[in-house]
């Protein structure tokens, strides 16, 4: 505070102080990210480009189509800034996040105790279970129990959150990571294992392309799951702009609609 401040009546002080206070609060909680996302004017959003219904690139004409392609440039509309993808993985995004490679991460990533200690997430806006895939032939895999038993080969993507969930349920059968570029389908066809472990839009996409997939449904639901969008921690403003978003697409429908057309309504948390 300086003599001119001092100098002013008391009510004009007040008044000085309160506004001081307001611009050094609005500062305080502009965050890093908020700030570069608008003086860049494009919002970078990562992808896992390989999600069906959510995020998926064809790779015959490279077009993106799912859940969160629509919902990341309806986000970029609101904020009127331009759109740009980032390819990343549920292995990759953390650190894409924390390098400033992407603003937000939307792809329908699961809210994990781990994940929660190194991003921030929004409010959840879908939300599945575990199912199993298996081939229509297995003699094996006839059934949720069958799973778990010794000499059975279980795979699950790297990174996921079937990762660690299966990591801590099976007690008999072997759990097999797999990691980018293999594929869990891929090696489940091949034979190298019986079963691979999913969530609701992954087992929707062999059902509807692989004639030889069979889904094995858990009994009740197994392990659901949250997912929201990811962003970098320590920059409150730019997730509550994300959470703000959220809400806003719950309210007026756009939410509902896209979940529709990507054949999503089953998952779809719309409070």
């Amino acid at each position: 505070m300086n003599l001119t401040t001092l100098a002013l009546p008391a009510a004009l002080r007040v008044a000085s102080l309160s506004f001081v206070l307001s611009v050094w609060c609005a500062v305080a909680i502009a965050g890093p990210v908020s700030d570069r996302v608008t003086q860049r004017g494009v919002v970078k959003v990562c992808i896992w480009p390989d999600y069906y219904s959510i995020s998926l690139r064809n790779p015959r004409d490279q077009r993106l189509t799912g859940i969160d392609i629509e919902l990341s440039a309806a986000l970029a509309q609101d904020l009127g800034l331009k759109l740009e993808y980032v390819d990343s993985s549920f292995v990759k995004f953390v650190d894409d996040l924390n390098a400033d490679r992407c603003d937000v991460a939307m792809f329908g990533v699961g809210v994990t105790a781990q994940r929660k200690q190194v991003v921030a997430f929004s409010q959840p806006y879908m939300q599945s279970g575990i199912y199993a895939v298996t081939t229509r032939s297995s003699r094996l895999i006839r059934a949720w129990d069958d799973i778990d038993q010794p000499g059975v080969l279980v795979a699950v993507q790297a990174g996921t959150f079937m990762e660690p969930v299966m990591a801590e349920t099976l007690k008999k059968a072997k759990m097999v990571v797999v990691k980018p570029p293999q594929l869990r389908e891929q090696e489940l066809e091949s034979g190298r294992v019986d079963v691979f472990m999913t969530d609701y839009p992954y087992s929707k996409r062999l059902l509807e392309n692989a004639d030889w997939a069979r889904l094995v449904a858990p009994p009740k639901p197994f392990s659901p799951l949250p997912y929201a969008y990811a962003v970098k921690p320590g920059d409150g403003e730019w997730l509550k702009r994300i959470d703000t978003f959220v809400a806003a697409i719950k309210k007026d429908g756009r939410l509902e609609a896209a979940a529709r057309r990507a054949g999503l309504s089953e998952i779809v948390l719309l409070k």
